[in-house]
């Protein structure tokens, strides 16, 4: 999470946050053009405390892709340069791999002038030691459709033809209004945009509440790319945006549908394994210097509750 006096260049004049593109888009694939697909050659930097690179890493758990895309996970806690990630805040402490101590090393060895913020996911291509791609709006459905020759027997479909038109529309939603519309609140400079994208969140929340009154996941009774999307916003909502962001209209634990969906699929492999609430926490709150002087870290909520029986796994009509 940056700090809003870090993001002064992605603030519209009407106090409205627009995000920054992404710099490194290359899909891959195969053919001219195109990321090659092999194993053992790229390297995925997270933060767990990122919902952009999170849903990167559950993806890559539920196809078995650990064992030919490695990771490398950055600390949750912000070093000097704000704009920056790093692997360790102990000085000299660097990614196995790599040898970086910053994720910015593996920006500038892509590209030595660029000047964005260093986001993540990047993925790392190994022969080079430089950024290849941090488009984290496709990366998953890289993972589910151009990997998959390496995915595990068994693994879910993801990504599934058939629902691809509708799966793609529910994303498109789900980044405008979920995904991003916390952040559009969160990162307001003028009233008129927090609550314009507060009410814009919160609509859509009551939306998929009745959704999911319906049916166990969004598309029926399997798991699929829109919800490995959502999820990693609702983890983090009650723990992070409902106070830090002023999304405070209501907690996700107020909403019987999306409360029980979440811990649903938190208890599923892949998702609450992947989920560190505790570098959330201290991302979110620590980091947050303007609103938390002395970086007190709260002790709440009580994340027991993640694992208290969901009951989705019901008939639907």
């Amino acid at each position: 999470m940056p700090e809003l006096k870090n993001i002064t260049g992605e603030i519209a004049k009407d106090g409205s946050f627009v995000r920054q593109s992404n710099r490194f888009t290359t899909p891959f694939g195969k053919g001219e053009g195109k990321l090659p697909v092999e194993a053992g050659r790229y390297r995925i930097l997270w933060a767990p405390v990122c919902p952009w690179a999170h849903r990167s890493i559950i993806v890559r758990a539920l196809l078995g892709l650990e064992d030919v895309i490695s990771v490398g996970t950055l600390d949750p806690i912000r070093p000097a340069n704000p704009h920056d990630w790093a692997f360790t805040l102990d000085e000299g402490e660097v990614d196995p791999v790599l040898g970086y101590h910053f994720l910015s090393e593996a920006y500038k060895k892509a590209d030595p002038d660029y000047k964005g913020r260093f986001t993540v996911p990047a993925v790392v291509d190994l022969h080079t030691g430089g950024v290849v791609n941090n488009d984290y709006f496709n990366l998953t459905r890289y993972w589910e459709t151009e990997w998959k020759e390496f995915h595990k027997s068994g693994a879910p479909d993801l990504y599934p033809e058939e629902l691809r038109d509708e799966i793609d529309s529910l994303n498109d939603i789900l980044f405008h209004e979920i995904n991003n519309g916390v952040y559009k609140t969160g990162f307001a400079r003028s009233q008129e945009a927090y609550e314009k994208n507060f009410h814009l969140v919160f609509n859509r929340l009551d939306w998929l509440e009745e959704r999911l009154s319906h049916s166990r996941y969004l598309f029926g009774d399997r798991i699929t790319e829109s919800d490995v999307r959502l999820y990693v916003t609702l983890a983090r909502f009650d723990i992070a945006y409902f106070n830090g962001f002023l999304a405070n209209a209501k907690m996700l634990k107020d909403y019987p549908n999306l409360w029980g969906y979440a811990r649903d699929l938190y208890q599923t492999p892949g998702f609450g394994d992947t989920t560190n609430f505790e570098a959330i926490k201290k991302h979110y709150h620590l980091c947050a210097v303007s609103t938390n002087p002395e970086k007190i870290l709260p002790l709440g909520p009580d994340l027991s509750i993640w694992n208290t029986p969901h009951g989705r796994d019901r008939k639907y009509s």
